[in-house]
């Protein structure tokens, strides 16, 4: 399919914050309940040791939901994870400090905003950059720039993606996207009586999480779009495109580079 750069509630700056909220935090926890990064664990693991790290830049990492739960996955396959620091253009270092208080030993935090088309060397020496469901959000032109600011001075870069580009990709989703939606005005940390109009007093937050769910699976990139873009580095690294499954028939991708020897 082409691929459809229609707008996200998730991303526009118009909409309201607790609608936006709410769709990050929902798909946060439906990133851990329904254990739609568990099959990532080989393949990030395969890259961190490929790239020698033992550090990781999470570029674009809104609550620091993907971080968080690979850090759970890689604990349950027996895996020593590495240590993710958060960053964001964005940040959000209420969320992100909650974070690091249940994992102090994986987790840390760049509280600044940080743009991940310039990352400053202090930040970045030594650490491979890491960007995971975050990706299609950006047109082709800033993913590329944001693909060639991860890859300056970078030992690795790792995307993924938790589905291909096709609108059914976010069906298995919903089996724990539902509840994690309708449960997310209790646990959510801040503004759980707007998020609770929003969701259980009218069908907007189920609306809006649908239509974001769809738009993403149509704005992801194909390999050979990722690959075109990585073109121009040359054989300044060695990539790998490859997919993962999930429960409830879930197809994910991974693409990684890590630089050569």
């Amino acid at each position: 399919m082409r691929r459809r750069h229609l707008f996200e509630f998730n991303d526009s700056p118009w909409a309201p914050v607790a609608l936006r909220e709410t769709v990050i935090e929902s798909l946060s926890r439906t990133l851990q309940w329904g254990r739609i990064l568990e099959g990532l664990v080989a393949p990030f693991g395969e890259f961190v040791e490929e790239a020698g790290v033992e550090e990781v830049l999470d570029l674009c990492s809104g609550a620091g939901g993907p971080a968080a739960v690979l850090v759970r996955e890689m604990g349950r396959a027996g895996k020593r994870p590495p240590r993710f620091l958060l960053t964001d253009l964005q940040p959000r270092p209420e969320l992100w400090s909650k974070l690091r208080d249940e994992h102090p030993e994986a987790i840390d935090f760049v509280a600044e905003p940080l743009d991940a088309t310039r990352i400053p060397e202090a930040i970045g020496k030594g650490r491979a950059r890491v960007i995971v469901n975050a990706l299609h959000h950006f047109g082709p032109e800033l993913a590329r720039a944001i693909l060639f600011g991860a890859c300056e001075g970078a030992p690795g870069v790792f995307v993924a993606e938790g589905f291909e580009r096709h609108p059914s990709g976010f069906l298995p989703f919903a089996v724990a996207g539902f509840p994690a939606l309708l449960v997310n005005p209790i646990l959510s940390p801040g503004r759980r009586v707007q998020k609770a109009m929003l969701t259980w007093l009218s069908p907007i937050a189920a609306a809006v999480s649908a239509w974001d769910g769809i738009v993403s699976t149509l704005r992801v990139y194909t390999e050979s779009e990722l690959r075109e873009m990585v073109a121009p580095l040359g054989d300044a690294f060695v990539w790998r495109y490859g997919t993962y499954r999930f429960r409830v028939g879930g197809l994910g991708y991974y693409f990684y580079g890590v630089r050569s020897r």
